[in-house]
């Protein structure tokens, strides 16, 4: 009987393994939280340590027997960013998009996700693990994500001696068969999994200057997400209207605060008044009927993002000319009128003849705007267009409006 086949009978050191996570917590304290979400399975089959995307870690127990202590902590370091890092997300999206099925496409993307993150995960208390792959053994730069590594090398003769690695479901997306599958036992919820991720984040930027140029870079994308366009609009509508109508009128139904100097005087208080919001539609012919449905949609939000007063909403809808100004309470039965040129500059005219304290344009952004800023704040929300894809130049709304694209 080998040695080997001896090796594969072992029982998991689990002590080991467990000292091996405080070493790792220890020499990476803003990683913690993601390291002790892991859930070890004992697993025989898996190579050396592997990940699924339900964050279980499946440990080989002749790995744990023959690897040093700090090594096993950088392979703990190693195995956790792939998970934080979505390879597997990341991996299963790639491969859609470029139609990829052939043998070894898994493998590749693995060499591609490890690639990423050693460059710069190991030392600093980390030893770098005997036969990980780095950039420079298949003459690539450093720093680059995996999906620009993929492009720039193939399976040859710089990845024959990585055949072997193989990190999980977890690291490219490809299922193994040791995999327990959604349905097995101590699995992360997608919920839970953005929380751990978010706790990493938090704590990276807790401690600036502590963590790899590539960690802060994750941790920065992971806080500052691409934002949902809707809720940047009403955002913008909500900043734009804050300072409007404040205080710029006087009540005796409150007393003024400064009422107790003169207790023989009453003085009235200042009176905010809900800004006056007027929504001005682009009803041309470039923009589909979807957008226009979507634009209603925006209004009814916008009628919630300054308080819910549907009356104080007006929505003229506009084309190469404005129509009337239509109040929200009739948002059922609003008229878009239009299909012709673009021409915001009536609309925006109509509109201020409403004395609105907020204009929003909703528009493709293909229109000549007014020379002058309005007499109040604007927001306008773009229809994206891809400016490669017309003839038609697109104008960018002046400076002085506040832009957020839509779609």
């Amino acid at each position: 009987m080998t040695e080997k086949a001896d090796l594969g009978r072992k029982e998991l050191d689990t002590e080991k393994l467990y000292a091996a996570r405080l070493y790792a917590a220890k020499a990476r304290p803003y990683l913690a939280s993601a390291l002790f979400a892991l859930h070890v399975v004992d697993s025989p089959r898996t190579p050396t340590m592997a990940v699924d995307r339900h964050w279980r870690c499946y440990v080989s127990p002749a790995f744990v027997a023959h690897t040093p202590l700090d090594e096993l902590a950088a392979v703990w370091v190693h195995e956790v960013s792939h998970l934080l890092r979505d390879h597997h997300g990341r991996g299963d999206r790639y491969v859609d998009k470029h139609g990829l099925n052939r043998v070894g496409e898994r493998l590749r993307l693995n060499i591609a996700a490890d690639c990423e993150i050693n460059d710069d995960v190991y030392g600093d208390g980390l030893p770098y693990p005997s036969g990980a792959v780095h950039p420079d053994q298949l003459r690539l730069p450093a720093g680059l994500l995996m999906e620009d590594y993929l492009p720039r090398f193939g399976l040859g003769r710089f990845t024959d001696g990585y055949a072997w690695l193989d990190c999980g479901s977890g690291a490219d997306g490809g299922d193994r068969v040791w995999d327990l599958g959604p349905d097995g036992a101590h699995g992360l919820s997608e919920h839970e999994r953005d929380a751990v991720r978010y706790r990493v984040a938090q704590a990276i930027d807790g401690q600036p200057g502590t963590a790899p140029k590539g960690w802060q870079r994750w941790a920065e994308r992971a806080f500052h997400p691409p934002q949902p366009w809707r809720e940047l609009l009403g955002a913008a509508v909500r900043s734009a209207s804050a300072s409007a109508g404040a205080g710029d009128d006087y009540t005796y139904g409150r007393p003024a605060r400064r009422a107790a100097a003169l207790p023989r005087v009453i003085l009235p208080a200042l009176r905010r008044n809900p800004p006056r919001v007027c929504v001005v539609i682009d009803t041309s012919g470039s923009v589909s009927d979807e957008e226009l449905g979507t634009a209603l949609l925006e209004v009814a939000a916008i009628g919630r993002a300054v308080g819910g007063r549907r009356d104080l909403v007006g929505v003229v809808s506009c084309d190469a000319a404005a129509g009337v100004a239509h109040p929200l309470c009739q948002a059922e039965g609003i008229p878009l009128i239009g299909g012709g040129g673009t021409d915001l500059r009536a609309g925006f005219a109509q509109a201020l003849r409403t004395r609105p304290d907020v204009i929003v344009a909703l528009t493709d952004g293909w229109t000549p705007w007014p020379e002058a800023p309005p007499p109040c704040r604007t927001v306008v929300g773009l229809f994206y267009r891809d400016p490669k894809k017309s003839d038609v130049e697109l104008r960018r709304p002046p400076d002085w409006a506040r832009t957020v694209t839509i779609g």
